[in-house]
C-alpha cells in the first residue's frame, strides 16, 4: 500500500481511476443522444481525451452525447485540468519537504519558486484563477452569443460554459462540428478564448511568481523568465510562420480581409501549443503549416499547468545547454543564474523519452492503417502534446491504433509529471566515481 501511495504514482492511479469513472459514465444510455449505450472504445476514447484534456474525439460531442453526456465530458477536463493540476503543483512542493533545495518543482520549477509554506496560498491561486477565470470568459461568450447570434439565454450559456472551462484547461473540446470555425471572423469570440487558453497553460508556478513580484515580496525566478520569454517567442514566431505559410491558402487564410487572417494565424498560434481548438480546417493546411504544427505541439506549455507536451522550460533548458556548448562556456546561464546539471539532466531526458515515444508509436501505428504518414504523424504528436487538433483522420484509425492513441494520452500527460517527479525523488549522489573518458561526439 505504501508503494501505491508515492506521490508520483498516487496521481497516476488517480488519472486511471478518474478515466474508469468517466468510461462507466460514458458508457450509460443516458449519455448517449439516441440513447443507446455507446460502444466501449468510444466510450474508453472519449473519457481518456477529456481526463486527459487532449480533445481529439471518434465522435461528434455536440450531436453523439446527449445533454448528460456533456456534462460528463466537461467534468471529466475539469477535473482533469484543475484537480490534476492541482495535484501536480503541490506533489511538487511535497517533493520539496525531504529534499535539498535546489530538488526541482516537477518539471524544472525551481526551489525558491515555491517554498513550502507556500502550499496553502497556491491551492487557493489556483481556486481562484481558475473560476475567476472561467467565471469572466464564459459570461463575456454568452452574452456574445446571445446578442451577436441570437442564441436563447440558456443555449447561450451552456455553450459559453463548454467552451470557457475546454478553454482554461486546454482540452480542446467543442460541442460544434467545426471547432471553432464558425468563429473565424469574431474577435470577440475568439480573443477571450486565447487569453483563458494561455492564462491556463503557462503555470501556476508562474502566476503564483508574478502575483509574489507584484506585492514586492520576491524576484521573478529563472523558471518564470524563462517561461515568459520563450512563450513569447513561440506564439510571436508560431503566428508569422503560420501567417507566411497560409498567406494564399486559398482553402484557410487565402480569401479572408487582412484582419480576419490575423485574427486566425494569431489563434492557430495559440491553440497549436495544446489548447487543441481550431478557427481554420486544420486538414486543408499546407504541409509546411502540419510541420510546424509538430515542433508546437511537443514543446507544449508551462510546467504544473493545464498544458501539455514536454513543456517550455524543458525545451529552454536545452536551448540553453546548446548556446552555452556552441560558446565553449563551462557553465549554462540566463538572467544571471546558473542552471543546474540535474536540470539539464532531467530535461534532455524528458525530450529523448518524449521523441522516443513518438516515435515508436508512428511506428505501430503506421503499419494498422493506409492512411498518409505525416497525417499519422501529426495525430501521434497530438495525442503525445494532449493537444487534440487533428488533420480529421480520429474516427478512420482502426481500433487497434485508437488503443495506441488512448495509451500515448494517458502516457503524455501522466508521464510528464510521474517521470520528472520520479526523476527527482530518485535523485542521489554516488560514494564513488569511475575514471572518466570522452567519448566522441558527432
Amino acid at each position: 500500500m505504501k508503494q501505491l501511495l508515492h506521490p508520483s504514482r498516487a496521481v497516476a492511479i488517480a488519472f486511471l481511476l478518474t478515466i474508469a469513472a468517466g468510461t462507466l459514465l460514458l458508457r450509460l444510455p443516458l449519455s448517449q443522444a439516441k440513447g443507446a449505450a455507446p460502444p466501449w472504445l468510444t466510450a474508453l476514447f472519449t473519457a481518456t481525451s477529456a481526463v486527459c484534456v487532449t480533445g481529439l474525439v471518434v465522435v461528434d460531442t455536440g450531436s453523439y452525447w446527449s445533454n448528460f453526456g456533456q456534462w460528463v465530458i466537461l467534468a471529466l477536463f475539469q477535473i482533469g485540468g484543475f484537480g490534476m493540476m492541482t495535484a501536480a503543483t503541490l506533489l511538487g512542493l511535497m517533493v520539496n519537504r525531504s529534499l535539498p533545495l535546489r530538488a526541482k518543482l516537477i518539471t524544472q520549477v525551481e526551489t525558491h519558486t515555491l517554498r513550502l509554506g507556500d502550499i496553502g496560498s497556491v491551492a487557493r491561486l489556483v481556486l481562484v484563477v481558475t473560476c475567476f477565470t472561467e467565471l469572466i470568459t464564459t459570461l463575456w461568450l454568452m452574452v456574445r452569443l446571445h446578442l451577436g447570434y441570437r442564441l436563447q439565454w440558456g443555449e447561450a450559456a451552456w455553450n459559453g460554459l463548454f467552451h470557457a472551462v475546454s478553454a482554461f484547461n486546454n482540452a480542446g473540446f467543442s460541442i460544434h462540428p467545426d471547432s471553432l470555425m464558425r468563429y473565424a471572423a469574431d474577435a470577440s469570440m475568439l480573443v477571450p478564448l486565447m487569453v483563458a487558453i494561455v492564462v491556463g497553460g503557462i503555470g501556476f508556478p508562474v502566476l503564483y511568481d508574478l502575483r509574489e513580484k507584484l506585492r514586492g515580496a520576491r524576484r521573478l525566478s529563472l523558471h518564470s523568465r524563462l517561461t515568459l520569454v520563450v512563450t513569447g517567442v513561440l506564439l510571436l514566431g508560431g503566428f508569422l510562420t503560420l501567417l507566411l505559410f497560409e498567406w494564399s491558402n486559398p482553402k484557410t487564410l487565402g480569401p479572408m480581409p487582412l484582419a480576419e487572417k490575423l485574427l486566425s494565424a494569431a489563434f492557430a498560434s495559440v491553440s497549436a501549443r495544446t489548447a487543441g481548438f481550431n478557427s481554420v480546417d486544420i486538414g486543408a493546411m499546407t504541409h509546411d503549416s502540419w510541420a510546424l504544427h509538430y515542433l508546437l505541439m511537443f514543446v507544449g506549455g508551462g510546467s504544473a499547468g493545464t498544458a501539455g507536451g514536454v513543456k517550455i522550460g524543458t525545451v529552454a533548458i536545452l536551448g540553453l545547454l546548446v548556446i552555452a556548448e556552441i560558446r565553449g562556456l563551462s557553465d549554462v546561464e540566463a538572467f544571471g543564474r546558473r542552471v543546474s546539471v540535474s536540470a539539464q539532466r532531467q530535461a534532455m531526458t524528458v525530450v529523448a523519452l518524449g521523441a522516443f515515444m513518438v516515435t515508436l508509436c508512428t511506428l505501430v501505428v503506421l503499419p494498422l492503417t493506409r492512411l498518409p504518414t505525416d497525417q499519422v504523424i501529426f495525430e501521434i504528436i497530438s495525442a503525445f502534446g494532449t493537444v487534440g487538433l487533428s488533420t480529421g483522420i480520429t474516427a478512420e484509425l482502426p481500433a487497434p491504433a485508437q488503443l495506441v492513441i488512448i495509451a500515448l494520452m494517458y502516457i503524455g500527460r501522466v508521464g510528464t509529471i510521474t517521470f520528472a517527479t520520479s526523476l527527482v525523488l530518485i535523485e542521489r549522489r554516488a560514494q564513488y566515481s569511475y575514471p572518466e573518458e570522452h567519448p566522441i561526439v558527432g
